[in-house]
C-alpha cells in the first residue's frame, strides 16, 4: 500500500507502518481484491483525513466507526460523503444540530472537506470496509492503527477538543489525555439513537473552548 499522507503525520506514524499488524493489514486487503471484493473508499482515499489535515493543524477530533459501505459513499472521511452524493441520515442530523445549536442555515452538501481543510480531523476508526458488508473489515487491525493515532495526537499536541458520539466512540476517552485536551461526549448521531444526539451544542461548545485558547472557531457552515 503506498500510503500517501501529510509528511508530519507519516513521520509521527511511521513506527505503526513498521510494526507486523500493519504488514499484514496490508496483505490481508491486497488479498480482498485479489479475490475480486470491492473495497470502500478507493485505495487512494484511505488516508484522505492524513492528507486534508496536517498533524500540527489538528485542532478537532470527530471519531467515526466505519466507513459507509455504499457506492460512491466513502472516501476516507468520517460522516462525510463526495460531491453529488446526498448526505446520509447521520449527517443530515449533524446539519440539523448545527443550525439548531448556532441558529444558522446549513445548506453546503454532505462534502466535509472544508471542515478538514480547517484542522477537524475526521477519522473512522476503521478505515476500509467491504462493499455492503458493515464492519466487515473491523477486526483486521485498523483499530490498533487509529488506536495509536489518537494517542499520538493526545501525547503529541495541547487543546484538542475530541467529539465522541457514540458509546463506541466514548470508549476511546481511555486513549486521550484530559488534563492537556477537551473531550465532548454525546449520543450518536444516527437516527437509531432517537434523537438523543439533539441538544448537545458541541459546535458552539467547541468553538468557544477554540476562541478562549487564541484559535480560529471552525465554520461549520463551509
Amino acid at each position: 500500500m503506498d500510503v500517501k499522507i501529510e509528511q508530519h503525520w507519516k513521520e509521527k506514524l511511521q513506527g505503526e507502518f513498521d510494526k507486523g499488524y500493519f504488514a499484514d493489514l496490508v496483505r490481508f486487503l491486497h488479498a480482498e481484491k485479489a479475490a475480486g471484493k470491492t473495497i470502500y473508499p478507493p485505495g487512494s482515499q484511505i488516508f484522505n483525513a492524513f492528507a486534508l489535515t496536517p498533524f500540527d493543524k489538528v485542532k478537532v477530533v470527530i471519531l467515526g466507526q466505519d466507513p459507509y459501505h455504499g457506492p460512491n459513499q466513502a472516501h476516507g472521511l468520517s460522516f462525510s460523503v463526495p460531491d453529488g452524493v446526498p448526505a446520509p441520515p447521520s449527517l443530515k442530523n449533524i446539519y440539523k444540530e448545527i443550525e439548531e445549536d448556532l441558529q444558522v442555515k446549513v445548506e453546503k452538501n454532505g462534502n466535509l472537506e472544508e471542515w478538514a481543510r480547517q484542522g477537524v480531523f475526521l477519522l473512522n476508526a476503521v478505515l476500509t470496509v467491504r462493499a455492503g458488508e458493515p464492519t466487515s473489515h473491523s477486526r483486521i487491525g485498523w483499530t490498533q492503527f487509529t488506536d495509536a493515532v489518537i494517542k499520538t495526537i493526545s501525547d503529541n499536541t495541547e487543546g484538542v477538543v475530541f467529539m465522541l458520539w457514540g458509546n463506541f466512540a466514548r470508549s476511546k476517552k481511555e486513549l486521550i489525555d484530559s488534563s492537556r485536551h477537551y473531550i465532548l461526549e454525546a449520543a450518536h448521531p444516527s437516527p437509531l439513537a432517537r434523537g438523543a444526539f439533539f441538544g448537545c451544542r458541541h459546535f458552539s461548545k467547541c468553538n468557544n473552548i477554540l476562541a478562549s485558547l487564541g484559535k480560529e472557531p471552525v465554520d461549520w457552515c463551509r
